[in-house]
């Protein structure tokens, strides 16, 4: 009945991100759903499909958008040793959907991330690199933006890097793997598991590079309630669920090419505003990142990713012998 769409991007699922586990409360939900005509579940409809997609990321009803919330922890993974906890993560987000005149949707989006000290719980600027002792400049994520269309066909993959567009591939009804705990319990599995070239390579980026290479895993969980997505009037569907980021160590740990990487865990869900994250956060995004509070109102390209992002914006750091 299910079939898996192992196509999906990091960014389609990371950018309506959350930390709390508690299913967040949406005004009249609970009544309207009494009241309405329930839409029944169609997991082996492209349509519907495209439909949940879009009220799951953002918002359908014209003007709204959506803000997400994830918070977890990033670990280290090394050969011989214990798997380490390093930092946590605070992730903002602000998505909109736009129809289009086919009825798909412009999905539109910024999103940041910010690392938390694992040992005082503020926020970071700096760091101590607990495998090799250096003091290092942390650098936030600010993607803006990210964006791409949801339509019935599974989307083409995002290219990274020197990657070439991919040829004469047939596209795919988007059937996303749905499933079922219990009669009232909806639950999705979104997956990508990616190696491609990286865009800090390390004949130019010698400090931050973790080799010519990137292998990204990205697992996404997400629990909805079936009254709400069985509800045609929410516009937008809340829901509950946790992430996992397999990836190359951070360019601004400055390991130097040593073996290992890290992966992030973390909760995440949609909130209605800066009021329900932590006041660090909240201060963080309206001093520094005031744009990131709203959604994007108009399709812009090229999206890049966080590493494009960090190549195109930062500097490769001098040599431990010159510092």
């Amino acid at each position: 009945m299910n079939s898996r769409d192992n196509q999906i991007t990091r960014r389609q699922a990371l950018c309506a991100l959350s930390s709390s586990m508690a299913l967040p409360v949406v005004a009249g939900a609970t009544e309207a759903t009494r009241l309405v005509a329930r839409s029944p579940l169609a997991f082996n409809d492209p349509i519907w499909n495209r439909e949940m997609v879009a009220r799951l990321e953002a918002d359908v009803a014209p003007g709204k958008f959506v803000h997400g919330y994830l918070s977890g922890t990033v670990h280290g993974v090394r050969d011989g040793e214990a798997v380490r906890p390093l930092f946590g993560f605070e992730t903002w987000s602000s998505t909109r959907v736009v129809r289009q005149p086919d009825q798909s949707y412009q999905r539109m989006c910024r999103e940041l991330i910010f690392y938390r000290d694992i040992e005082t719980g503020k926020l970071l600027d700096e760091w101590t690199n607990v495998y090799t002792g250096e003091r290092v400049k942390v650098v936030d994520v600010a993607n803006d933006p990210y964006n791409f269309i949801i339509s019935e066909f599974v989307p083409e993959r995002v290219k990274h890097g020197s990657e070439k567009p991919e040829q004469n591939t047939r596209r795919r009804p988007l059937l996303l793997k749905w499933g079922m705990i219990g009669d009232r319990t909806v639950t999705l599995e979104r997956d990508v598991h990616l190696y491609y070239p990286a865009v800090l390579t390390p004949d130019k980026w010698p400090r931050e590079s973790s080799g010519y290479m990137n292998r990204v895993s990205e697992i996404f969980r997400y629990v909805i309630r079936r009254e709400d997505i069985e509800n045609p009037e929410l516009t937008h569907i809340p829901y509950t669920g946790v992430w996992v980021r397999v990836t190359p160590w951070l360019p601004w740990m400055l390991m130097d090419g040593a073996p290992g990487h890290i992966f992030y865990t973390g909760m995440f869900t949609t909130v209605r505003g800066l009021d329900a994250v932590p006041a660090d956060v909240a201060e963080r995004v309206r001093t520094r990142y005031p744009l990131y509070l709203t959604a994007p109102e108009a399709w812009q390209e090229p999206s890049v990713s966080s590493l494009e992002d960090y190549a195109r914006t930062q500097k490769p750091a001098p040599s431990k012998s010159t510092k």
